[in-house]
């Protein structure tokens, strides 16, 4: 079969299609590609053969593709209709959509897509995310650069590899799951964070159900309260309940109180009693408070340790710990009696017990501290994270700095028009 290198999707979408005598049968209205490949194989045409009938054919009745016309290998009279796939997707709604740029990070908008001739089959390589691909399209590519060379510019033809970029929109689902899931969890959750705010709600949503559990918690902590809470509206409430497992508990505990009652009561239901109870506890505070800013998850190890037993210890609880810079130390009766640095406690003799260790005179406050205390307390004393005691000095939770930057940063963003956005 002939097929020029380097066609773009806009150059062959309304072509003529011929049959092999040369006959008419109508312009091309759309391409289909096989979701199975890292490069998916074009595998269907649609056909407009008049206003009231199309015609899906398979690539393989495609004998030529020329810049003038697309032929066939066999006559009208002998032509059979063929049906899409499971598998199979049309190009055509991909263009003007949004599509996440792997690499780059970032969300990018289809202007074309580019089509090859690799290993004797026709497939989808590239998208065409620069201004030529959009010129191209209206029909003005030759207008366009012959404007730029005037002022000695170019118009930027920006290729981004299929294998590197994904779609979001559920037109296009196919195409997006032959990619899976691995390429986003390998992106950072604040990069995503940052694709899916760009994006509308039903495919910010999309773009969530793509993405496994652990990797959609973490995204979602770092996205804003308005977006969190439209994110988890747009999940069922299994779903929903599975992820906010996931995340810290703090965060968990704020998002539920933006949501309404009932429903923030029915997602605690479905959640694991360990990590419902977690959140409950912190929803009992008030939102302005240490209590209501701290995190369930720190490091405490009880006093009659030595340093060798207080390291075998970590190894088994530090990975469900948010912050372990600081490891504190309980009593019997939970109260906090001391911290201890990672540094001291890992060039102790191993002999040595946690409680000679130890600084006993530990900053805390209780748990019903207003949060506009505890940043001058971390910033006074250069802690990174602030132990929440209740009134018998039993250890509830950590403040960390960075739950404290967040809030500083949040009453101190600037106004428009003397609203803050």
């Amino acid at each position: 079969m002939l097929f020029f290198a380097g066609y773009y999707l806009s150059a062959l979408l309304d072509k003529p299609v011929r049959d092999r005598s040369g006959r008419p049968l109508g312009h091309l209205k759309d391409l289909a590609v096989r979701c199975t490949e890292t490069f998916p194989p074009v595998c269907k045409i649609l056909v407009r053969a008049d206003r009231r009938r199309e015609l899906v054919l398979p690539w393989e009745q495609i004998r030529a593709v020329s810049p003038e016309a697309i032929t066939l290998e066999i006559e009208n009279d002998r032509i059979e209709a063929s049906t899409l796939a499971d598998d199979e997707c049309w190009l055509r709604p991909i263009l003007d959509r949004q599509i996440v740029d792997l690499r780059g990070r970032r969300l990018v908008r289809v202007n074309d897509l580019q089509l090859a001739y690799l290993g004797g089959v026709v497939r989808l390589v590239a998208v065409d995310a620069g201004s030529r691909g959009l010129f191209r399209r209206l029909g003005l590519e030759r207008i366009a650069t012959s404007l730029a060379r005037l002022f000695g510019r170019q118009v930027s033809e920006r290729l981004l590899s299929w294998e590197h970029v994904m779609t979001t929109q559920p037109v296009s689902e196919p195409l997006q799951l032959s990619f899976g899931r691995e390429a986003l969890a390998q992106m950072r959750p604040a990069d995503l964070a940052d694709i899916a705010s760009q994006l509308g709600a039903s495919d910010r949503a999309h773009l969530f159900r793509s993405l496994d559990e652990e990797t959609a918690a973490e995204t979602l902590q770092e996205m804003s309260p308005r977006l969190q809470v439209s994110v988890l509206n747009s999940m069922d409430d299994e779903r929903a309940s599975d992820i906010l497992e996931e995340m810290v508990p703090d965060d968990a505990a704020d998002l539920l109180a933006d949501l309404p009652e009932e429903r923030a009561d029915d997602l605690l239901e479905l959640m694991e009693d360990e990590e419902a109870a977690d959140v409950k506890q912190l929803l009992s505070y008030p939102e302005d408070s240490a209590g209501g800013l701290m995190t369930t998850e720190f490091v405490a190890l009880p006093q009659n340790l030595t340093a060798e037993q207080a390291i075998a210890r970590l190894r088994e609880e530090a990975p469900d710990a948010e912050h372990i810079y600081y490891v504190y130390v309980t009593d019997e009766s939970g109260r906090l009696a001391g911290v201890l640095s990672l540094r001291h406690l890992i060039v102790a003799p191993p002999d040595r017990p946690i409680l000679e260790l130890m600084i006993k005179d530990v900053i805390s406050v209780p748990a019903d501290t207003d949060r506009d205390e505890l940043a001058p307390l971390i910033a006074k004393y250069n802690l990174l994270a602030l132990p929440v005691v209740d009134e018998h000095s039993v250890l509830l939770g950590i403040v960390t700095v960075d739950d404290v930057m967040d809030t500083v940063l949040e009453e101190h963003k600037p106004r428009v028009g003397g609203v803050r956005p």
